[in-house]
């Protein structure tokens, strides 16, 4: 199936760091309100959609959890130069921040880029030390005063990167998570009658640890789940066979483990085998730093979830773009599909 790119980038492309959601959740809202039998919103401000089985009244519920959020900041000062000073929402690789844009959501966006100490004024010692976040600082080209009149503290900071098609790949920033985003509202627009009753939740704060789907597994209390994720793709040059955890182009990945979360083997049995009989394309995925939504879907329930994850080989993971391959993103969707439909299907007693 072709990616919808439009779609996608307008998804990706839309503000939301952590505890930040407004923009990107009054998107999805508006996408996913024709696509469900009802749309609800949680006190942490989750969405939720909710699609009813047709074939079985009294069915059991799935939980897809996709989050939301994006890794950004929030200002925490305003020197007298007009220079803004920050604290990161979320992980970040510090030596990918140099000279890039961000945007400032104060009174209105203010677009400015992350400046530090010129190399050419560096001592030799600190030209060989990693650079730290607390090392870099705003310029937003204003004076203090004018820098107030639009900015305060505690306004959220997001990276300023549209999406482009690079080859068979898409680059953005955020596509950590927007694409399981994309995967999930696409789910909902082709899925013809789920298994079991789907809970589609778009989750918040997922990048500062899982907070969102810790609430909405503990609300919806499934049984079972599925989380939809990035994962990296170490396919580049340097890297060991051993080290890569997935590659882009080789397919949807299925989660066995992350730091977090060993997914229920009889949650990855069930997925290897409907990617192989629908013919989808897939990879094998274990992630030993990390972990995702599938955590919180798993465990916060009264009596806990079979769960397991479908993951999005993307590379350059948490910097400042991010980059997946479209073949992969197709086989996401295909998979996910495939399996809320064919779920009553397998014997999750073995």
């Amino acid at each position: 199936m072709e990616v919808n790119v439009s779609l996608l980038k307008q998804v990706c492309e839309i503000a939301g760091a952590p505890g930040f959601e407004k923009r990107i959740r009054s998107l999805i809202v508006e996408l996913v309100t024709p696509l469900a039998d009802e749309v609800k919103m949680d006190n942490m401000g989750n969405v939720i959609a909710i699609k009813k089985s047709k074939k079985n009244p009294d069915a059991k519920k799935v939980m897809v959890a996709a989050h939301m959020d994006e890794i950004g900041f929030i200002v925490t000062h305003i020197d007298d130069s007009g220079f803004v000073r920050f604290h990161t929402l979320g992980g970040f690789d510090p030596k990918t921040l140099t000279a890039q844009r961000v945007i400032i959501h104060g009174k209105k966006d203010l677009v400015g880029v992350m400046g530090s100490k010129p190399i050419h004024v560096m001592s030799a010692e600190e030209k060989t030390k990693l650079p730290k976040t607390t090392d870099f600082f705003i310029d937003l080209g204003m004076s203090k005063e004018e820098v107030e009149k639009y900015i305060s503290i505690g306004d959220p900071i997001t990276r300023d990167r549209e999406l482009i098609e690079m080859g068979d790949c898409v680059n953005c920033k955020s596509i950590d998570n927007r694409v399981a985003v994309y995967i999930l509202i696409e789910t909902l627009r082709t899925i013809k009658d789920p298994a079991y009753d789907l809970y589609a939740v778009f989750t918040v704060q997922e990048e500062v640890g899982l907070r969102g789907a810790n609430v909405a597994a503990h609300g919806i209390n499934p049984d079972f789940g599925i989380a939809l994720d990035t994962t990296i793709a170490f396919d580049v040059p340097g890297a060991q066979a051993h080290e890569k955890v997935t590659e882009l182009g080789k397919g949807t990945a299925i989660k066995i483990m992350d730091a977090m979360t060993i997914c229920d083997y009889r949650m990855v049995d069930f997925m290897k085998k409907t990617a192989d009989q629908y013919q989808i394309k897939w990879q094998p995925e274990i992630l030993t730093a990390g972990g995702t939504d599938t955590a919180g879907v798993q465990r916060m329930g009264k009596q806990g979830a079979i769960a397991g994850a479908i993951s999005i080989p993307t590379r350059h993971l948490h910097q400042v773009i991010e980059m997946a391959h479209k073949l992969d993103i197709s086989n996401s969707v295909l998979l996910l599909n495939a399996c809320l439909e064919d779920m009553d299907q397998y014997d999750w007693k073995h």
